[in-house]
């Protein structure tokens, strides 16, 4: 996405922004009932409504869609906006946009949860806006159970069950010629099909030994031991230990 692209008939190229000061000045105003500092506060924060709107443009989402849920996220931070505290609004306003477009994707996302899990998240949700409202930081699992009377545990699966999901080819790091997907950082490299074809061979080839090879395969290659202690323990020669677990290798090695 552009940054001059139109959105919902609006040229984000001409979009204005506003220093900090003036945002704060014009928060005043609205705490004083000023609706057209209201607007003009809206106006002049659509450019932090697009940035966080570009964070998901890889979602495939309608561009107009996001940037409007983006826009009500806005207009409740501003509704919200402690001025007493020393905070930039842009700090308090940004995780409010996000969360509210990603409570838009969950709302239209193809993966069903049920409606009990979805209503105690929303309510976890919504405690944790108003924490937030209040105390100017994001409140702890443990204190969202507190004020909700729930277990800590069902307070984090009724999280986990609304989070969005992440498709294993979306990309997470790209260099302008080679591209790092979601697939890549959490792929198996060691139960791959070759692996587990590998380990029924190993599996079949095993089985073909003796009862006292396997068990001195076992002694040494499992449980560590030296030829000397498996010796003691089979009731062999070290000798005799050496031969057999040379030949079991070499068995081994030929039929895979």
């Amino acid at each position: 996405m552009h940054s001059k692209v139109e959105i919902c008939g609006i040229n984000t190229a001409k979009l204005k922004a506003l220093k900090s000061e003036e945002s704060l000045a014009l928060l005043r105003r609205v705490r004083q009932g000023d609706r057209g500092a209201r607007d003009e506060l809206i106006a002049g924060n659509l450019r932090l409504v697009l940035s966080v709107v570009q964070r998901f443009s890889a979602r495939g989402e309608n561009a107009d869609d996001l940037f409007q849920v983006g826009c009500i996220g806005l207009i409740k931070a501003i509704d919200n906006f402690n001025v007493d505290l020393d905070v930039k609004f842009s700090t308090y306003g940004v995780p409010m946009i996000i969360g509210e477009i990603r409570r838009y994707l969950r709302d239209n996302s193809t993966i069903r949860v049920s409606r009990s899990l979805r209503d105690t998240a929303y309510r976890i949700l919504q405690a944790k806006e108003a924490y937030t409202s209040q105390h100017q930081k994001e409140p702890t699992v443990d204190e969202l159970a507190k004020m909700l009377e729930l277990r800590r545990e069902d307070v984090v699966a009724a999280m986990d069950a609304v989070v969005d999901p992440v498709s294993l080819f979306e990309p997470v790091y790209t260099d302008g010629s080679d591209t790092v997907c979601v697939m890549d950082k959490v792929r198996d490299d060691k139960n791959t099909d070759a692996a587990w074809l590998d380990r029924i061979a190993l599996e079949d080839a095993i089985s073909h030994l003796s009862e006292r090879e396997r068990r001195i395969l076992l002694l040494r290659f499992f449980q560590g031991k030296t030829q000397m202690e498996v010796s003691s323990e089979v009731g062999i020669s070290q000798a005799q230990v050496s031969r057999l677990e040379k030949n079991a290798l070499k068995q081994i090695r030929k039929e895979l």
